[in-house]
This record gives C-alpha cells, structure tokens and sequence, in this order.
C-alpha cells in the first residue's frame, strides 16, 4: 500500500470515528431532546462551517437555475437525516450504524431507474446480498416494534442513497460548493419548524455537548472528503465498516449493549455486499463514465438557456 493509500486509509478510520462519537452523542441526547431538536441543531450548526465558503466565493455560489433540483435534495437529505436520528435514538447503536451502511447499495439501482446508468451484474448482485443482510438484522416478527424502528432507518437509508443520486444528477451543471451550500441553507429552514413544535429546555451542560456535536460532525465530514480525495474509494472505501466495529464498542461501554447473533450475521453480509460493489465491473464503469460526458454537456446547454 502506498502513501496516499494509507494516508486515505487513515483519514477515513479516523472520519468514521469521528461520526461514530457523533452519532453516540446524539443517542445520548436524544434521552431528553426532541429529534426534531437535534437534526436543527445539527443542520445549523453545519451551517455556520459554510459562511466561509459564501465570503470565498460571493454572489457566483448563489447563481443557480436548478433550484428544484436542490430543494429537492435538501427535502430528501433532511428526511434521510430524520429516519437516522430517530433509529439512532430507538436501536442500539450497531444495529443504526449497520443500517445506514445499507445506504450504497441502493445507488446502482436509484441510479439506473432515474439516471439510466448500467447498474451492472455484480451491483444487483450486491442489492441482494446485502438487502438479505438488513433483513436479518430487522429479525422480522421477532419483535414488531424493534422492526417498525428498523424500517425506519431502512428508509432513511434509501433516501441517503436518492440523496447522492440526486447529487451526481446536479454535479453536472452545479459546483460542489454551491451543492453543499444550497443544502445546508435549505436543511436549516425545513428543520426550524419540527425544532419550535418539539422543543424542549437544554440544559448548560447539554449546550456544550451540541457544541461538540457540531465540531466532531464537522471534523468527521471533513475527515472523509480528505480521505476520498488522496485514494480512490474502491481502494479504501471498504475501511468505512469500521463503524460497526466503532458502534459495537461504543454501545457495549455506555449502554451495555450486546450484538445478538443475527447482527453480526446480517453485518457480515452486508460488508460482503458492500466490498462487493466497490469492486465494480471495469465495463460498467467505463460505460457509465462514457454516457455522463454527453448527458453532462447536453445538461449544461440546457440549463444554460
């Protein structure tokens, strides 16, 4: 493994963890304050790290002429981030971290009903490995409320995963910055309304741990970009599960969970199904890279007019 690769690695061990203690610190929360509490505070907070890109780039960041297509991934981001505070609050800690992870496999399918892209054999492949995961982790009609719960971060799964379609489907004519701009505005407003109707007292000593909350987000968000920017996922995106090992340990020392068996059977699928879909076919992606390049300059005409 060279440089870059175990630099990327260790960036991206290091943003898991970081999210890992952020989403313990919500589960803690989540005791006393509503969700709809947290995801504002949570949002704003993510907010207040974007004011500069506003200053570095002006008034250019706020141009756009596809604003529906951001309102569209502010609704669907924040009803993804909803669905995986409140199974964060309601599951241990493994479990919650196990179903977010479900979240890739779902792409290669968003992507070829909404984008057309070749979703590819081994992409199918992995949908139904890993969807054979999550249901064993949702051990259906062993406990109805515990699966109700589960379905729920499920959900918040999928929409993660229309989220980042939606993403790619924007980054054709919209830079980065105005993307990630746009959703933090757009996340903050739908977020305000469910935060007044939910509110309860935060105490001083719950402040100061919404303020860590914020900064240990942000830290991790930006521990994983750096991470993807020195290697390329297929490479490292596999060190991503290490949440599960994160949730485990944190879930056993504070709440004193303990995994049953059919968590870690259902983890082991859908790592499995998820290794197995960052080694994409080399014909699909050369597939998928020939068709943006026209559907990308047919867009940006377009939008243009």
């Amino acid at each position: 493994m060279n440089h870059s690769l175990r630099l990327g690695a260790a960036y991206l061990l290091a943003g898991e963890a970081l999210l890992a203690i952020m989403a313990a610190l919500i589960k803690h929360l989540s005791s006393d304050l509503s969700t709809e509490q947290l995801l504002w505070f949570r949002n704003v907070a993510g907010l207040f790290v974007l004011l500069p890109l506003v200053v570095h780039h002006g008034r250019d960041l706020l141009r756009t002429q596809v604003w529906h297509w951001h309102l569209l991934r502010g609704v669907v981001g924040v009803s993804a981030m909803y669905c995986y505070f409140w199974a964060l609050a309601h599951m241990p800690l493994t479990e919650a971290f196990l179903v977010k992870l479900s979240s890739p496999l779902f792409m290669p399918l968003l992507a070829w009903l909404w984008l057309r892209e070749p979703a590819g054999r081994r992409s199918l492949v992995a949908l139904l490995v890993g969807f054979a995961g999550v249901v064993t982790i949702l051990r259906p009609g062993s406990d109805a409320e515990f699966t109700a719960v589960a379905l729920i971060g499920l959900l918040g799964a999928v929409l993660a995963a229309l989220a980042k379609v939606s993403i790619r489907r924007m980054s054709a004519t919209e830079p980065s910055a105005r993307i990630v701009f746009y959703f933090g505005v757009i996340a903050s407003l739908i977020s305000t309304p469910g935060a007044v109707l939910n509110w309860q007292p935060v105490s001083p000593q719950q402040w100061w741990l919404i303020l860590l909350l914020g900064l240990i987000a942000t830290l991790g968000q930006l521990a994983l970009t750096k991470a993807y920017r020195l290697a390329p996922t297929g490479k490292v995106g596999v060190y991503a599960y290490s949440a599960v090992i994160y949730g485990a340990l944190m879930g056993w020392l504070i709440w004193q969970e303990v995994p049953l068996w059919t968590t870690w059977a259902g983890a082991v699928l859908i790592i499995s199904a998820g290794i197995i879909n960052l080694h994409q076919q080399p014909a699909v992606a050369a597939t998928q890279q020939t068709r943006s390049k026209p559907v990308a300059k047919a867009l940006q005409k377009r939008d243009s007019r």
